[in-house]
């Protein structure tokens, strides 16, 4: 192919639209830019834009489900950066949301990072800018 690929968004399967919305605006500060819903088809899909707008993630919801989507093995995380790491986890731990302990990749490494899990088990890990 001869052509420039940029990545525009990622998608995940979300149990409750509305909670994930919450968590992902005050969490991340994303913004919802658009939603299609499709009755017909028993789904919706929220596209929500990262503050700086470089990536959208879509929220894919469909209609009924009362289990949570698995996982799996092969999916780890989404990362997003942070001008200030140790403001960031300490917001996001006062809010109640599950994060580990801040970690580096070694003694020598400047910055660091930490994870958030969202609603459905979806890890995003944060990492000093």
């Amino acid at each position: 192919m001869n052509q420039d690929c940029e990545v525009v968004h990622a998608c995940i399967r979300v149990l409750d639209l509305e909670a994930s919305i919450e968590f992902y605006e005050t969490a991340l500060n994303f913004e919802v830019a658009r939603r299609r819903d499709f009755p017909e088809d028993e789904f919706t899909l929220v596209y929500l834009e990262s503050p700086a707008g470089h990536l959208e993630l879509e929220l894919t919801y469909n209609y009924g489900r009362e289990e949570p989507y698995t996982i799996g093995n092969g999916f780890s995380h989404f990362a997003v950066t942070v001008d200030d790491l140790e403001e960031a986890h300490q917001y996001h731990q006062e809010l109640g949301y599950e994060v580990s302990e801040l970690k580096s990749l070694s003694e020598e490494a400047s910055g660091g990072y930490y994870f958030l899990t969202d609603p459905d088990g979806y890890r995003t890990e944060i990492i000093q800018r």
